[in-house]
């Protein structure tokens, strides 16, 4: 894949010139721009995985041009600064507006390379830990032992570092993102990013924007495929792109290149498509709804990825891995399953898959009081009775326990996870049936890590 790209902005021969040699020998890959102008222009044709910013130059000082960076659209990636007339306001004022670092000239080459191997290892950490917030199941391997999913860890192992499209299929609840995080995990494009991609929170009006980005004389906002650059896509819920974004979506991944919304010139990329749905597609082409030419592109390497009725023998684990987890991730108190209620869950069809199950646990554990959860307990649940009813509401004894903030959070976690289990749809659809604004929709979903297309 290719190395990090360096944009080095100076108005110094000299410095640039000695800059970039040295940076291209480390194998980076790296432009110069002698003024912000430059700089500017720079950001236009190509983002920079790390900027080297002097302060002092002719036309805008760099503290100007990083503040300018920050309040359009937030700092395009790490920021260095250097400066032979080091001030301490200047570093405080550079920190407050985001740089990474301030290095003072003349510069010592071997801490200018340390902070910036420092700096592109934050900016991965820093994009990790953002993801992972979002993650229940770990990066390193999906879990379970059945043969099912022995076959399926192994299949993907083995396409992983070939850089084709896949197609992952199965029914909603499975897990389909998991493994796709997992796909790019043992991919050669592991150290770039994974970037996420709803289809049906894409609408006609700004999925242009969104996808290819827009740039106008102010400012360039760097759109989702840009952000990928290097990495890795993955397109949940791909059968519910429009056609137009189809058919510009496939122009761009076959040509590597793209034009920002507002732009003339087109910007090469080089993106890996990770594409996902719970519907049959080859149905969807039939009927005039999926074009073929992007189905064939996407289908190169399709992957099945099975219910949890295929590999049932895996409920145990999966129950033991995410009783531990919400234990040690919510603080809440771990309850022991009893054998009655593991077999009971055991031979329980899970139309939902593992994302129910995954919710079950998480209400046992809330709202149960005993050491352990009994089987009596999964029956009055599976049975949609209440447990430990109070006041005729249907919620436990517990929730009322509960601070008012705690307990309403709860509610409106379940409240927005029962719309997406039993209504299709994206987020658009859903705020209009529920009355919600879909700005304020879309950050309630995203605080509690719901996705309605993570089927």
């Amino acid at each position: 894949m290719s190395t990090p790209f360096v944009l080095v902005v100076d108005d110094e021969p000299d410095i640039r010139s000695l800059l970039c040699e040295i940076l291209d020998d480390e194998g980076f890959t790296v432009d110069s721009a002698s003024n912000a102008s430059e700089a500017q222009q720079a950001l236009r044709s190509h983002k920079p995985d790390l900027i080297l910013l002097d302060i002092w130059m002719p036309d805008l000082d760099g503290i100007s041009l990083l503040k300018e960076w920050s309040e359009n659209s937030g700092l395009p990636c790490p920021v260095i600064m250097m400066s032979g007339h080091g001030r301490i306001e200047h570093a405080l004022e550079a920190t407050r507006l985001g740089a990474y670092d301030f290095i003072e000239k003349p510069l010592s080459i071997a801490k200018l390379l340390l902070t910036v191997e420092h700096a592109l290892e934050h900016a991965k950490l820093h994009r990790e830990n953002s993801d992972l917030k979002q993650l229940l199941v770990p990066l390193d391997e999906p879990i379970g032992r059945s043969e099912p999913m022995q076959k399926l860890r192994s299949q993907i192992k083995r396409i992983a570092h070939h850089d084709t499209w896949v197609l992952l299929s199965g029914e909603a609840g499975t897990g389909k993102m998991s493994f796709a995080r997992y796909l790019h995990s043992l991919s050669l494009r592991k150290d770039s990013p994974f970037i996420e991609v709803s289809a049906g929170n894409l609408t006609k009006e700004n999925s242009s924007e969104e996808l290819f980005g827009k740039e106008d004389e102010d400012r360039v906002i760097y759109g989702l495929l840009e952000q990928a650059n290097n990495g890795t896509m993955f397109i949940n819920e791909v059968t519910d792109l429009d056609m137009q974004t189809q058919i510009r979506l496939l122009s761009a991944l076959q040509s590597g290149k793209i034009t920002r919304v507002g732009a003339t010139e087109p910007t090469e990329i080089d993106v890996r498509i990770v594409a996902a749905t719970r519907l049959n597609i080859a149905e969807e082409v039939k009927e005039g709804r999926f074009r073929d030419d992007l189905y064939y592109q996407l289908n190169v390497v399709p992957i099945h990825i099975p219910s949890l009725r295929e590999h049932q023998d895996d409920v145990h684990e999966l129950l033991e891995y995410y009783i531990d987890l919400f234990v040690r991730r919510d603080g809440l108190k771990y309850r022991k399953v009893s054998i009655g209620a593991q077999n009971k869950l055991r031979n329980y069809p899970w139309p939902g898959n593992i994302r129910e199950l995954k919710n079950m646990v998480q209400r046992l554990l809330i709202l149960g009081t005993n050491e352990e959860i009994s089987l009596e307990e999964i029956e009055k649940l599976l049975g949609d009775e209440p447990v430990e009813l109070q006041n005729n509401s249907g919620y436990s004894s517990a929730l009322f326990e509960l601070p008012l903030k705690e307990a309403r959070d709860l509610f409106e976690k379940e409240y927005l996870q029962h719309q997406i289990d039993n209504y299709p749809g994206g987020v658009s659809q859903m705020a209009k049936r529920i009355g919600v604004e879909r700005t304020n929709l879309y950050r309630k979903l995203k605080s509690y890590g719901l996705d309605p297309k993570d089927k």
